[in-house]
Formats: structure tokens, C-alpha cells, sequence
């Protein structure tokens, strides 16, 4: 049973014996980052064509992807980026299958290696509906982390349609939501706190 057998909150929780927290911002107020030339010239062309579609290959090639480049570009490609990759850590608990997108601290870009910092999670529309599997996802990331001995203090995990961006964090058993949705365009303000989740913070 893969990460998509968690289609909500409740059934992640339930599983992984979390403390789910909703909430405000946990965050800090990021510093903006510009984004390169190349993907402001890309975002010209594709937003208003993935605005329109209900595609979510669409949405993941069009928007996200690009963005998570542009984090790995900031940060002088001291971070990797896997996209649609196997992430198996526990079959036996349903912590195995593919991963939209993640992103790991380390420069190897051809096998994962901890520790795993960020998972992105594509979504048509509905962001709700892909927060469960989200959960599972960050999960497996912190005890894949501990299984490699790279354990980190938090996980963090994001939902997104390309236009709206909203952020989890994993603190040992805890869950952190912030309810509040994220556009993008503006790309800085996206840009910005990815930027600060990859980085060395915990």
C-alpha cells in the first residue's frame, strides 16, 4: 500500500501516532528571493496556460518544478532535486512509492541521500486532498533520515497547484499546518521560504 493509500489527515495520524497542530504561520517572514531570469521568462509563458488547465503533469512541469530549480540554482546547487522517484523506506507501515518531488541536502542527484528536507506534493486543484499523502511522505523522509544516520529535527512538507502553496512541518511526532494558502505569482515570496526550509536550519 503506497503513500497514496493516505488520502487524509486523520488516516496519517492515525498511522504515525501524531499530534496534529493547525495553525498560523511557523515560518519566519522570509527574506523575498528573485527569481533567475530563466524562470521569470518561463513563468511568463507557462502561468497563464497551466492557470487553465486541469492538468496536474501540467501544473508539476509547468510551475513547480521550475521553481524548485531556481532553489537549487540559489543555493549554488548545494541541494538536490528527485522528481517523481521511488522513496521505499518501510513497505511493511505503507512508506514506499513515489514522491513528486523532493529535496535533499546533499549534491548527489543520482541516488537519494540523506537527509531528506522537503517534500513537494503535486496537486491538480484541491489542495486538501493531498495533505494525507503529504504526511506519509515526511514521515518516511525523517525515519529514512534516522535509518542513514543524518537525523534532522524537522521535515518540511508542501502541498501546491503551482498557483497555491501551503506549507507542513514535521517536529518529531508533531505535525505543524499552517492553514494559510500561498499565491504564486508573487514567485519571491515562494522562492523565499523554500529557500530558508532547504537551507541548514535544524
Amino acid at each position: 500500500m503506497p503513500y497514496s493509500q493516505f488520502k487524509t489527515i486523520a488516516q496519517a495520524k492515525a498511522a504515525f501516532q501524531l499530534t496534529v497542530i493547525e495553525g498560523s504561520r511557523f515560518l519566519p517572514e522570509t527574506s523575498p528571493v528573485a527569481p533567475s531570469p530563466t524562470l521569470w521568462d518561463y513563468l511568463q509563458e507557462t502561468l497563464p496556460i497551466v492557470a487553465s488547465s486541469g492538468s496536474e503533469k501540467a501544473r508539476s512541469e509547468g510551475i513547480i518544478y521550475p521553481v524548485l530549480i531556481d532553489v537549487r540554482k540559489t543555493l549554488n546547487r548545494q541541494v538536490s532535486i528527485f522528481s517523481g522517484e521511488e522513496f521505499n523506506v518501510d513497505e511493511s507501515v505503507g512508506l514506499n512509492g513515489l514522491c513528486d518531488f523532493l529535496l535533499t541536502r546533499s549534491k548527489e542527484v543520482l541516488e537519494i541521500e540523506a537527509p531528506a528536507v522537503i517534500i513537494v506534493e503535486a496537486k491538480k486543484t484541491d489542495l486538501k486532498l493531498g495533505l494525507g499523502q503529504c504526511i506519509a511522505e515526511m514521515v518516511a523522509a525523517q525515519r529514512f533520515n534516522e535509518e542513514q544516520g543524518q537525523p534532522i529535527s524537522t521535515i518540511y512538507g508542501s502541498i501546491s497547484n503551482g498557483n497555491q502553496w501551503q506549507f507542513l512541518k514535521l517536529e518529531g511526532m508533531t505535525l505543524f499546518i499552517d492553514l494559510t494558502v500561498y499565491p504564486l505569482p508573487p514567485v519571491e515570496g515562494i522562492l523565499g521560504d523554500l529557500v530558508w526550509m532547504a537551507q541548514a536550519h535544524s
